[in-house]
């Protein structure tokens, strides 16, 4: 520092000298603050999102300040006043800096949360309500180390502070156990990515329905009654779950028909894909295909498989295709075999 003021000596009174240190500053804050928004500012338009113009816009004040500041911190040196006169002014400039990019942190956060939510929202579904409470958390974690650092810079021992931050967090921790339970599970649920809104679902309860609302703290389906069913993302996250969506919606459906001895199983199965090329819900690829499974008691069991467009689409498949089985069976003179029993009275 002091190799520097002798370049930029132009006088020999400390004050005039101290005067040009601070207008040299000024010079060089606008400059930087230039670059920043002008230079830095053409990059941005090279990027399809709008988020670095928002932070360029955030930063180039605060940088100009920060500027002036360390000018400031400087000239004050260059006078050189006593130490206590100089720590005090380190301090009160250093906090003020500690202040001004606290602020700028937050909004930064903020503009990036925002943005991150957004593309997250589009891919999950997530809610956007989510954006003030992540805000909030940011904006608390900021203050709290921004705190501790002005401390520091005042020579304030915070070993105690963080101490009893320790057992209030152990506490806050402990009393909200299911809740922080259930943040973790929703980010489980965010990083794995097992669903997303609209895909049909059963879980290992048995619940199954369609995938409305994935929120931080739970998660939220709505059966085929039209009941909406509120899970905890603790309880996905721990929870097999069949997504009957993924990897692709086309869903399998299985319809088991019984037919009786001594019918012509060429028929049978011809009927079948009849039945199934007749149905709009139906895919043509994969083909549908019939499959002879067992001899029963009473009856030859076939199996028709074939694949709806999705899942929702499951229930009226399966009652058209029983509808018309029963119509195409009756038509071409395939019985359909019922339990019976043949009681014989012998003469004693």
């Amino acid at each position: 520092m002091n190799q520097i003021t002798e370049y930029i000596n132009i006088s020999s009174s400390p004050l005039i000298n101290a005067s040009l240190y601070i207008v040299i500053f000024i010079i060089i804050a606008k400059i930087a603050d230039l670059i920043v928004d002008k230079v830095l500012r053409k990059f941005t338009r090279f990027t399809k999102s709008n988020v670095d113009d928002r932070i360029i816009d955030l930063i180039h004040k605060p940088i100009f300040y920060t500027i002036i500041i360390i000018g400031f911190t400087f000239t004050v040196q260059y006078l050189t006043p006593s130490e206590k006169a100089i720590f005090y002014t380190r301090s009160i400039m250093n906090s003020i800096l500690v202040v001004i990019w606290c602020v700028t942190s937050i909004r930064i956060s903020n503009a990036i949360i925002e943005n991150a939510v957004a593309k997250v929202s589009d891919v999950t579904g997530l809610s956007r309500d989510i954006v003030p409470l992540v805000e909030n958390v940011s904006k608390i974690i900021l203050i709290v180390a921004s705190i501790m650092v002005v401390l520091s810079l005042w020579k304030i021992n915070i070993t105690p502070v963080l101490a009893s931050a320790g057992i209030a967090g152990a506490a806050v921790a402990f009393a909200a156990k299911d809740t922080i339970a259930n943040f973790f599970g929703g980010i489980s649920v965010f990083v794995d990515k097992p669903f997303s809104i609209g895909d049909y679902i059963v879980l290992d309860q048995g619940e199954r329905g369609e995938v409305v609302a994935i929120g931080v703290r739970s998660t939220r389906i709505k059966t085929r009654d039209d009941i909406q069913i509120t899970i905890p993302n603790s309880i996905i996250a721990n929870t097999k779950i069949i997504n009957e969506s993924a990897p692709i919606p086309n869903f399998r459906v299985r319809i088991p028909v019984s037919v009786a001895y001594g019918s012509d199983i060429d028929i049978v199965q011809n009927t079948l894909l009849e039945v199934v090329k007749d149905n709009s819900n139906i895919l043509p690829d994969p083909s549908p295909r019939v499959r002879f499974r067992a001899f029963g008691e009473s009856s030859l069991n076939f199996e028709l498989l074939c694949w709806a467009k999705e899942p929702a689409l499951r229930g009226v498949t399966v009652h058209e295709l029983n509808c018309a089985i029963y119509k195409k069976f009756s038509e071409a003179g395939i019985k359909i075999p019922f339990p019976q029993r043949d009681i014989h009275i012998h003469d004693g």
